[in-house]
């Protein structure tokens, strides 16, 4: 019966599980997708870009009905995107309407991507 040696025991993990990341994020690069990350952490922000992302572009008044959330839980929760990056508004009279902001979902796609290089 053979021992395992530490490099052999991390070798096996790696082959196993796979890299995530395939290379070393900068300063600014991990504040960012940490930032993005953090604002997807609440389900209602979750909830809140898919059903902009699934309309294309949607208006604040027409958030509240389908989370069940007031007009300032919404705004709460869109500042918090928008802050972040992942959605960006357009005040159009008294009301906001919101967009996905594309490059920062390709961000966030590419920080899981499996086969980066």
């Amino acid at each position: 019966m053979g021992s395992t040696t530490t490099s052999d025991a991390t070798s096996d993990t790696v082959g196993c599980c796979g890299v995530t990341i395939g290379r070393s994020l900068g300063d600014d690069e991990a504040g960012q997708l940490a930032r993005a990350f953090a604002a997807l952490g609440d389900p209602v922000r979750l909830r809140l870009l898919s059903l902009v992302a699934a309309a294309g572009e949607m208006c604040s008044c027409d958030l509240q009905e389908p989370l069940g959330k007031s007009q300032p839980t919404v705004s709460h929760h869109t500042k918090a995107l928008a802050e972040a990056g992942l959605i960006a508004g357009e005040k159009r009279g008294k009301w906001t309407w919101w967009r996905i902001v594309p490059e920062r979902l390709d961000l966030l796609r590419g920080a899981l991507a499996t086969d980066r290089a």
